[in-house]
């Protein structure tokens, strides 16, 4: 099988269930953005030391994220024939380890700038993605509908990825570069003062 079939040079390309569409589509759009995401996760995965905790979480959303691309490029009228079941745990799974890598950070009353050591940097970079991909999704959900799991999955994944971030840089012993105080902190603290 060749890897070029010409049939994708007149700007068209097909979806599950044999549709052909327009290469700029918003379903097209929002699983590019995924398949970015996907790219960079494994990128991270590349740069991680030999038996570092987060190659196991990043290999099992790596994985998850190839499920949700298959539903999103499957209109939601012949979603049920998709084969690739949604992991409707995958949220719980994200939360549980935001909560478990929040506890063990120190509070930050500032805004982060991304950067710090190459895993740290990336990871903030895929948070980026995270939510691109978040925006484009919204985007074809007005159009199609697109699971839930998917909406809230792609959301708390763009949140674990940040504070994985964190965590890295702390744990490798690196200082955050600081920008500013979070105004609504600050307020709150000036409150709790008075």
């Amino acid at each position: 099988m060749k890897i070029y079939t010409r049939s994708g040079d007149k700007g068209k390309t097909g979806i599950h269930g044999g549709q052909r569409v327009d290469k700029d589509d918003i379903r097209i759009e929002a699983n590019g953005c995924l398949d970015e995401l996907n790219s960079m996760l494994g990128v991270i995965r590349a740069y991680l030391p030999e038996n570092h905790n987060f190659d196991n979480i990043l290999f099992s959303i790596q994985t998850e994220i190839m499920v949700v691309m298959s539903h999103v490029a499957t209109p939601s009228d012949i979603r049920q024939k998709n084969p690739n079941k949604l992991n409707e745990e995958i949220v719980a799974f994200c939360e549980q380890l935001i909560d478990q890598y929040s506890e063990k950070l120190e509070d930050s009353r500032f805004f982060v700038l991304p950067g710090g050591n190459l895993v740290s940097s990336h990871l903030q970079l895929a948070r980026t993605i995270a939510r691109r991909s978040e925006r484009r999704l919204w985007t074809l959900n007005r159009k199609d509908e697109v699971p839930v799991t998917i909406m809230q999955f792609i959301n708390r994944l763009s949140d674990l990825l940040f504070v994985m971030a964190r965590y890295e840089m702390q744990s490798q012993g690196n200082i955050e570069d600081k920008w500013q105080h979070f105004l609504y902190k600050k307020k709150h603290n000036n409150r709790n003062k008075e």
